[in-house]
């Protein structure tokens, strides 16, 4: 059971994972120890899922972001399941959604350049006979991204 601390340090965290303990605990009137018993203990419960360092896509040369709505052939639970296994292990989706709708699943994905994403679609959609068509989106800007988690209803 998660507390109104727990709440104010994952609000932290989720600014500047890399945030010492030792300010943390100043912000929210606990100590350094206590902060990391709790930050322990929220990773252990899979509350924290990862530490992760978020990398400048246009620095590192994969500046192609596509949006991919994935259409099904047929609705099966074996079927579903085993192309989000297949999706998880692709390093180009970033994000992974089944969704309602027209469409099933709805990818993010990080290419280098629109040749290489061709040659991808070649490898995971034309070649999955459970996907009846798919949608490519290109992004052409942006203004927003974050995977943080809104925590302001809880503090």
């Amino acid at each position: 059971m998660m507390d109104d601390l727990d709440y104010r340090i994952l609000a932290i965290l989720q600014k500047d994972n890399l945030t010492p303990q030792r300010d943390i605990g100043d912000k929210i009137g606990l100590s350094a120890p206590a902060v990391q018993r709790r930050i322990k203990k929220m990773r252990e419960e899979g509350i924290i899922e990862k530490d992760i360092a978020v990398v400048d896509r246009d620095k590192v040369g994969s500046n192609v972001t596509i949006i991919v709505e994935i259409f099904l052939e047929r609705k099966k639970i074996n079927e579903i399941d085993a192309i989000r296994k297949e999706f998880s292990s692709v390093p180009e989706i970033q994000q992974c959604f089944h969704i309602t709708g027209e469409s099933d699943f709805l990818l993010i994905m990080v290419v280098p350049s629109m040749s290489y994403y061709e040659n991808l679609t070649r490898k995971i959609f034309f070649g999955n006979e459970s996907i009846k068509r798919f949608r490519t989106s290109v992004v052409m800007g942006i203004s927003k991204n974050s995977l943080e988690i809104p925590l302001n209803n809880f503090l």
